[in-house]
């Protein structure tokens, strides 16, 4: 064998191995891209469960305090965005309007000892309490798998490979630390 045919052996040994290590980094990247996909339509599973539970909810109230129309109405409005939204950017506003709206309107509960006591009210404020702690759980799964999927965007080789193929960094859940946490509502007055 001649030096030329065995520097082109290396040559497309080499090119070969840079090949399938591109393959791999974008079915990685890929991979990685479809676990945040995931990630968010669980978040947007447990919304929805959330914002189906809510109209529910304003009725019961409605019943016992419907003059707190202005806090009703708020509840229903980013209720609605909620519903809406299909960006991470959209649920994140609404998000954080629905808990404060929520919040307010649990708040106002306090007034109503008969609200307090229904049954009904009662069990939607738990399911309401337990869908908060699945919406929470589920966004810190959808953050971890941004967080893989965006670290590996940022590194060597990855990050030429994601920027050849077009992979954009994911966005974050993020909320203001008071509507991460559930409302309580306290029943014993």
């Amino acid at each position: 064998m001649s030096v030329s045919t065995i520097l082109l052996i290396a040559i497309g040994v080499g090119v070969l191995l840079v090949i399938f290590g591109l393959i791999s980094i974008y079915n990685e990247l890929s991979k990685e891209r479809i676990l945040t996909q995931e990630g968010s339509s669980g978040v947007g599973t447990c919304l929805q469960q959330r914002n189906d539970l809510i109209p529910n909810l304003v009725e019961t109230v409605k019943g016992y305090a419907g003059h707190e129309n202005k806090t009703l109405t708020e509840v229903t409005k980013w209720r609605n965005q909620s519903a809406a939204a299909t960006t991470v950017e959209e649920q994140n506003t609404a998000s954080k309007g629905l808990s404060q709206a929520l919040i307010n309107m649990l708040s106002i509960t306090e007034s109503y000892p008969q609200l307090k006591a229904d049954t009904q009210f009662q069990q939607l404020s738990a399911e309401l309490g337990r869908l908060e702690e699945k919406i929470n759980d589920a966004r810190r799964y959808y953050n971890g798998t941004v967080r893989e999927y965006n670290q590996s965007l940022a590194v060597f080789p990855k990050n030429i490979v994601g920027n050849s193929f077009g992979f954009k960094p994911a966005v974050f859940f993020a909320e203001d630390e008071a509507a991460r946490v559930a409302p309580k509502v306290n029943f014993n007055n």
